[in-house]
């Protein structure tokens, strides 16, 4: 049995959903490879699903266990689906990183925030220069997409060329960021391109994407014809977004202020790195309640109905002592991101009462999508020439389409989910293995596994209740006081408007008061007695069976 050199092609995150980005390349020997990791992202959690829960992230518990033989963790962008892990699990992961400089910076402050050496970043030059990373030799090439320099990545090994897109569109006219470049793309296929991992968030749509340029005309109109206030919301991310609405409301006489902390760092990383070549003058908010409403303008964090951000306020109690008031414009030029439609449409309920007039993405004129559609995808294709396809940056089901699409052109089209090991050795790939994979929880301060059992413990809570229950007992097994129980989570009074803490005394009194003295004297089986009790009269009262939490105390003598 021989033990050759194996490529392979593992996605720890962001294959089968949107966000949590986390794939492992992997070259040589089973047993002894050598990785790279492309890519540490998050995605937010919700109360129905993760309540309490800050962030959400992959696991690398796989490459985490072989982090000897990690060369390198490779950034494609600065967006948080796929850099806002790197502070939380670089020290599982001990590997230096690489990204380009406007990324570089963004993942150094994201580790300086987490307590950790900026240094660790090391700044990648762009294509055609490469960088040498264990057997890995690794390109950075410019794609356009909703955030500056944003890259996709050749990856030569001695078992040939991949090409990880990240995420990309193809908009030759970004205005802020490099645009697309089809002859580029053509050239790196020249050589042979093994596989193709390429982003599938918008397969199903069948039109060619929009440019970032053809909003310009639309927003301008907007801010020539609005009367009084001006507000904006759109990624903090989009730098070209922000410059583009703050420029048409500069050039209409308008005072451009802008709020949230997210979109200021934006911008002065932007200056930072030279990406952003200018843009208007910025008023602070303090300043602002001396400048007449018709001429100002203002960019506000929180397109995604983030409860703390600078849009949920004005839309509730105001920001900063400013309000807004019957008669205002709020631009949502952003698309909402699935699973945030009540958040988003809270927000819109809340501008509408107060009598602005808001505006949102539903007829596509003041937002375009940052991904390439299905014809995109195609020409990406075509340009790349690649062997073999192996969708990502997707749920299953735009894994699958996208596969069908590279499969329709007579190419091998793998549908490879989180887990799915593929082999990229030979001319085709095959799964040929599956691991393990999860998530991790930021709650608070502390990292905790899907699998502690914290977030399911909340959620029980949450759906059923708590009730706490302290017993009394004596040396001997028997009762030395009436048990005490408090309630949480459930109404005070329940059927027949009895009081349900009391009722529930009385229940795990009698059950305890009835039960054998051996039984009293085994901690497990009074815990047993006084649950079944609890639950069973909680539900009589309330149609409720509690979480339970027994507390006992043995008085010895």
């Amino acid at each position: 049995m021989t033990n050759d050199p194996k490529l392979t092609y593992l996605a720890l995150g962001g294959a089968g959903e949107i966000g949590m980005n986390m794939y492992l390349y992997g070259y040589g020997p089973v047993g002894a490879q050598r990785f790279i990791l492309v890519d540490t992202g998050v995605t937010f959690p919700d109360m129905d699903g993760s309540p309490g829960v800050d962030l959400i992230m992959a696991d690398p518990g796989f490459i985490a266990a072989r982090a000897d033989r990690l060369d390198g963790i490779l950034i494609t962008h600065a967006h948080e689906d796929h850099v806002g892990a790197l502070g939380h699990l670089w020290p599982r992961l001990q590997a230096p990183v690489y990204a380009r400089r406007f990324t570089a910076l963004i993942a150094q402050q994201k580790l300086e925030r987490a307590g950790q050496d900026p240094k660790i970043v090391r700044t990648a030059p762009a294509w055609p220069e490469t960088v040498e990373i264990g057997p890995f030799r690794v390109g950075f090439v410019p794609v356009s997409h909703s955030i500056p320099e944003a890259s996709a990545l050749v990856i030569d090994t001695p078992a040939g060329r991949i090409l990880h897109t990240g995420d990309l569109k193809l908009d030759q006219t970004p205005l802020v960021g490099e645009p697309w470049d089809p002859a580029r793309f053509r050239s790196i296929g020249d050589d042979g391109v093994k596989a193709l991992v390429c982003d599938s968030t918008n397969v199903f749509s069948p039109h060619h994407g929009r440019s970032e340029a053809d909003i310009v005309g639309p927003v301008e109109a907007l801010m020539a014809e609005a009367k009084g206030l001006v507000v904006a919301t759109t990624f903090a991310s989009n730098i070209a977004r922000l410059r583009t609405l703050a420029q048409a409301a500069h050039d209409q006489g308008r005072s451009v202020v802008v709020l949230g902390r997210a979109m200021n760092q934006m911008i002065q990383n932007g200056f930072a790195t030279d990406v952003l070549p200018d843009f208007p003058p910025v008023v602070d908010v303090q300043d602002a309640e001396g400048i007449a409403r018709g001429n100002l303008f203002m960019l506000a964090t929180g397109s995604q109905g983030e409860r703390r951000a600078a849009t949920a306020q004005l839309a509730s109690q105001g920001y900063r002592g400013f309000r807004l008031k019957q008669g205002d414009t709020f631009l949502f030029s952003s698309k909402t991101i699935p699973g945030n439609e009540k958040s988003v449409g809270r927000i819109l309920n809340q501008l509408s009462e107060q009598g602005v007039r808001v505006i949102d993405d539903s007829d596509g004129r003041y937002h375009v999508s940052g991904h390439a559609n299905r014809p995109d995808l195609e020409q990406v294709h075509t340009l790349v020439r690649p062997a073999n396809v192996i969708p990502m940056h997707g749920e299953h089901r735009h894994l699958v389409s996208h596969a069908e699409l590279a499969r329709s052109h007579g190419r091998t089209g793998v549908v490879a989910a989180n887990g799915a090991v593929v082999d990229l050795t030979g001319p085709e790939a095959e799964v040929i293995d599956q691991v393990e994979t999860g998530r991790l929880y930021l709650d608070g301060r502390v990292l905790i596994g899907a699998m502690d059992g914290v977030v399911r413990e909340r959620m029980r809570m949450a759906l059923r209740g708590h009730v706490i229950v302290s017993v009394l007992l004596e040396g001997d097994g028997s009762m030395a006081d009436a048990p005490w129980a408090e309630i949480v989570g459930l109404p005070e009074t329940g059927a027949g408007r009895k009081p349900v803490a009391e009722m529930i005394e009385q229940a795990v009194d009698a059950a305890l008061s009835g039960a054998k003295r051996a039984a009293l004297r085994d901690d497990a089986e009074v815990e047993k007695l006084v649950e079944r009790a609890v639950r069973t009269a909680a539900d009589e009262l309330v149609g409720k069976k509690p979480v339970t939490t027994v507390l006992i105390n043995r008085f010895e003598g």
